[in-house]
Formats: C-alpha cells, sequence, structure tokens
C-alpha cells in the first residue's frame, strides 16, 4: 500500500444510491380506495352500526392527509392490490430460495447507484451492513444476500432501529473506517414499508412509501475528490412504545392474537410529536457544539421524512428561525415516510448544490424512540 493510499481512520461519504419504485399513488387515488373499503364495511355492517355493537369507520379525505401529514404521493412495489379494495396491502409471486429476494434486489440497486456515483469497483468494498426497519425475514442476512448478489469478498449484516437505522448504520459503518477494521462500507436501506402499513386504518393508511438508498462510507484516503467529511455522529434511544410493531415469529405461541392491529404499524402520533421532538432537537445542538459547530450556522439539515409538523418545529428550535426548503429540504410530499431511508433521500437529492466547506446534518428518528444524527462537511 502506497503512502497516498494509506488509510487515515478518517470517515468520509463518498456517495449515494437511491432506488426509487416507479408506481405512485396520489392522495385522491388512496383516499377513494378507501373510502370504498369504508362504504363497504359499514353496509356489511349496518345491522351491528344500528344497534350499537359496531362502530361505524370515517372516511379519509385529501385535505385531511396533506393537514396532517403533508404528505401529497408516495411510490410503492405494487399499486392495484393495495388500492383494491378487497386486498388493501402488497401482492407478488412468493420467490424461490434460489431467487434473488425483493428487499435484496432493491437494495442492490441502490447499492449499485452508489458505487457507479463514487467511481467505485465491488472489489474494493469490504462490507455490507443492511440497515433498515423491515426485513424479509430473520435469516439469512439480507446484508449477506446484497453481498454476494453484488459480488463483495467482505462481510455483511443485518440492523434495525427502525426509523432511525440508516443513521446508526453510518455510524457503524465509520467506526469500522476509525479502527482501521475496513476502508469502505456499504450501508443499504431497502424499505418495502407498504408490507406493514395498516392500509385500512384511517389514521396511518397514508404515511408509508417503498424505496432503497444505499450510502458508500470510505477512508478519507479512498474516496473520489467530491466527498463529505463525517464531522461527528451521536446516536441516542429511549423505549417508548408510542410506535410499536408486534409481528414476529413467536406470533404463533400466543396465536389468539394472530391478526390483529398491532400485528401492524401502529403509532400515537401526538404523544411521538410531544416527545420526540425535544429531544431530538436538544441532541441536535448539543452535539453541533460539543463538535465547536454554531447549530444556527449549519447550511442545510437533511431530516426525517415522517410528518412536515415535527420537521418544521426541530429545524426552527435548531436554527433559531422557521427554515426555509433551501435549508431544510423536503422529499416527504412525493416519497411520504420510507422510514430509515427518509433523511438519505433528502441528502441525495439536495446536497450537490453545496459549495466546498458547507456543514450540514442527516438526522433521523422513530421508534425506539430513537435518534440519529451525523454532521457532516462538503469536500470538493
Amino acid at each position: 500500500m502506497s503512502q497516498a493510499t494509506r488509510p487515515t481512520g478518517r470517515p468520509v461519504i463518498s456517495s449515494t444510491g437511491l432506488f426509487t419504485p416507479p408506481e405512485t399513488i396520489t392522495n385522491e387515488e388512496l383516499v377513494e380506495s378507501f373510502n370504498s373499503y369504508v362504504d363497504r364495511f359499514n353496509a356489511a355492517n349496518a345491522e351491528a352500526i344500528a344497534a350499537g355493537t359496531v362502530e361505524p369507520l370515517q372516511p379519509s379525505s385529501v385535505e385531511f392527509i396533506e393537514k396532517a401529514s403533508g404528505i401529497k404521493a408516495r411510490h410503492v412495489m405494487a399499486k392495484a392490490p393495495i388500492l383494491d379494495p378487497e386486498i388493501m396491502a402488497p401482492r407478488w409471486p412468493e420467490r424461490s430460495n434460489e431467487d434473488l429476494s425483493v428487499l435484496a434486489e432493491i437494495g442492490v440497486k441502490a447499492a449499485r447507484d452508489a458505487l457507479e456515483r463514487a467511481g467505485r469497483e465491488v472489489a474494493d468494498v469490504d462490507a455490507v451492513l443492511c440497515a433498515a426497519s423491515n426485513m424479509e425475514r430473520p435469516y439469512p442476512a439480507m446484508a449477506v444476500e446484497i453481498q454476494q448478489e453484488l459480488g463483495i469478498d467482505g462481510f455483511g449484516f443485518d440492523m434495525n432501529v427502525a426509523c432511525s437505522s440508516a443513521t446508526f448504520g453510518i455510524q457503524t459503518a465509520a467506526d469500522y473506517i476509525r479502527s482501521g477494521s475496513a476502508k469502505s462500507v456499504l450501508v443499504v436501506s431497502p424499505e418495502i414499508t407498504s408490507g406493514h402499513l395498516n392500509w385500512r386504518d384511517r389514521d396511518s393508511h397514508f404515511i408509508f412509501g417503498d424505496v432503497a438508498t444505499a450510502v458508500l462510507v470510505e477512508d478519507a484516503a479512498i474516496a473520489p475528490a467530491e466527498h463529505w467529511d463525517i464531522l461527528g455522529t451521536r446516536l441516542k434511544t429511549v423505549f417508548s412504545n408510542n410506535i410499536r410493531n408486534n409481528f414476529g415469529f413467536l406470533n404463533r405461541a400466543s396465536p389468539e392474537g394472530e391478526g390483529k392491529a398491532d400485528k401492524l404499524f401502529v403509532q400515537e402520533g401526538r404523544k411521538v410529536f410531544k416527545e420526540v421532538v425535544p429531544m431530538v432537537a436538544e441532541l441536535i445542538v448539543a452535539e453541533a457544539e460539543g463538535l465547536g459547530l454554531d447549530p444556527q450556522a449549519l447550511r442545510r439539515l437533511w431530516l426525517h421524512q415522517a410528518n412536515a409538523g415535527m420537521n418544521r418545529l426541530i429545524a426552527q428550535r435548531v436554527l433559531g428561525h422557521e427554515a426555509s426548503a433551501d435549508e431544510s429540504p423536503t422529499v416527504l410530499d412525493t416519497y411520504a415516510n420510507t422510514s430509515s431511508a427518509g433523511s438519505i433521500i433528502a441528502f441525495h437529492k439536495h446536497s450537490e448544490d453545496l459549495a466546498s466547506g458547507d456543514t450540514g446534518l442527516i438526522c433521523s428518528f422513530g421508534a425506539g424512540y430513537s435518534v440519529g444524527a451525523v454532521f457532516v462537511r462538503k469536500v470538493a
């Protein structure tokens, strides 16, 4: 190894990658489907509703969705069955063990995009971390399947910290670089969140969308000329039941609970808003100051894309003023909440215009509770 390529132990983000499913569901389409289901349910249960033994379902509306979340559309892997009032869930043929699984497939597409953008060969990569909310299976690890498909000679493992998985993965990758255990690590976040969403729940049927992202974290010595120095990272978790999904292989031990609503995504939205916003803002400010950065001078915030109101308030507390779309860009309106991938999509789509020396923050937060903050500076 020449002096020019000797590892520095200094982690950087060399590139990011994105796979976006081609199909989109607008709020108008979603509301039409949901309200059709509501009409069918209420008609089928008319006698019980009249007797007071069953509560009638309430229709949704475009106005309600956009006011509650800021979401206008979402990408999905299987549009038609989700909009079918008889199904309202994704559907595709089961794949054999010899075929690439669907989660690995979209993860590989995002990973290849990141590698191409960095001009990196797979032989240069040492590890793959699959950091996502909803793994397709317990084992073999999705990361190892992605590693195999890419042809990477190294190691891989899965990690799940819900919506903060990608930023937790970035810190894990950065720690490998700092320790000298690896020089190039792919953090891949395939999120088919349409699988865990209850499309029949008025309060949440509009929240999620499908996507896959990848982040290439490398030693500065081998990074492309244009990259992002990782100035510091901070992780935090606090246990809460306010965002929860109880689906798992032990459900079969308690069959009386199978099929209940808690086996899909459930949350207490108002409690989450009230408790998470101050926790995130305080962590960002404290870590920025610990790194010698003025939080109000951060050029851009790439925040978790879950709720427009949450991002607006967090950005205001960090920057000291109402953030502009340039200071805190959103992709929530067209992608919806994509769990761990949201902040990475925002960074992927809204970072090239920054100048060398500009500092910013990639931050995700969600179930756990969990918060992951990654402070970066552009080098060009």
